[in-house]
């Protein structure tokens, strides 16, 4: 489904803390509806790769691109504007557990829009069932499985109907069924709504069976060593560091 049209550049990319490199010279396009994959080995500096690109970090060095606009060297008000059109998955799911499934994806569009109490209960409640928990709007976390709690953070990550989502490792602590399912799920939230979806996972069975595009980092070339199709890397690749993650090292 994806477009072809860049949602986001990642240009000369360098992550640091400090004189310690995560990364060097990382550059990459993500375009409009793919499901873009995050991956390499552990350490890597995956995770922090996301976090650089939704805001919470600042690169040592070069630039991130939503479409035209270079998210570090904008303005407050522009990157806020870009930031609405995000939405975020942690690894944890990062629900308040003091609170039902319908406070926590209502405190988002309690804090950012001027809409009505009413119409936030009626939005909450299509969020719940576009991830399968209709019904579940006066549940507290500790209630539900993991996988819907996955689910539940889904729907918050989407309450401000974001162009964009980041999940980060979605599958982590799922048994292979309720992986499938979400994976199922974001497929189908990707059609419905025409997303893109950038995804930092390690789990090959997510990898192959929706992402379309890839950049793969490592920790000991500190760089970007592969991109494209992870069904194409995996075929294609010459890169024994790749197709040894690709494969799992069995060849």
């Amino acid at each position: 489904m994806a477009d072809n049209k860049p949602h986001i550049i990642v240009k000369d990319l360098t992550m640091a803390f400090g004189s310690f490199v995560v990364q060097r010279n990382l550059s990459f396009t993500i375009n409009r509806s793919d499901i873009f994959i995050i991956m390499g080995g552990s350490g890597c500096g995956k995770s922090t790769l996301m976090r650089h690109m939704i805001g919470l970090i600042r690169p040592a060095k070069g630039q991130i691109f939503y479409e035209n606009v270079s998210f570090w060297e904008a303005n407050p008000d522009q990157r806020d504007r870009i930031i609405r059109k995000v939405g975020v998955l942690y690894q944890s799911g990062a629900l308040w557990s003091s609170m039902t499934l319908a406070e926590n994806i209502a405190l988002p569009l309690q804090q950012y829009t001027n809409l009505k109490p009413g119409q936030i209960k009626e939005l909450v409640a299509l969020k719940l069932a576009l991830v399968g928990l209709a019904g579940f709007d006066d549940y507290y976390p500790s209630e539900i499985s993991g996988g819907m709690q996955k689910r539940a953070g889904l729907a918050r990550a989407m309450a401000m109907d974001p162009e964009i989502l980041f999940f980060d490792e979605p599958s982590a602590g799922l048994d292979p069924i309720s992986a499938r399912l979400l994976d199922d799920l974001i497929l189908e939230l990707r059609e419905s709504l025409g997303a893109t979806v950038v995804i930092v996972t390690h789990e090959l069975a997510s990898i192959f069976t929706i992402g379309n595009n890839s950049v793969f980092i490592d920790a000991d070339a500190k760089t970007m060593i592969a991109q494209g199709d992870p069904k194409k890397l995996l075929a294609e690749s010459k890169n024994p560091v790749v197709h040894k993650f690709l494969t799992r090292g069995e060849g």
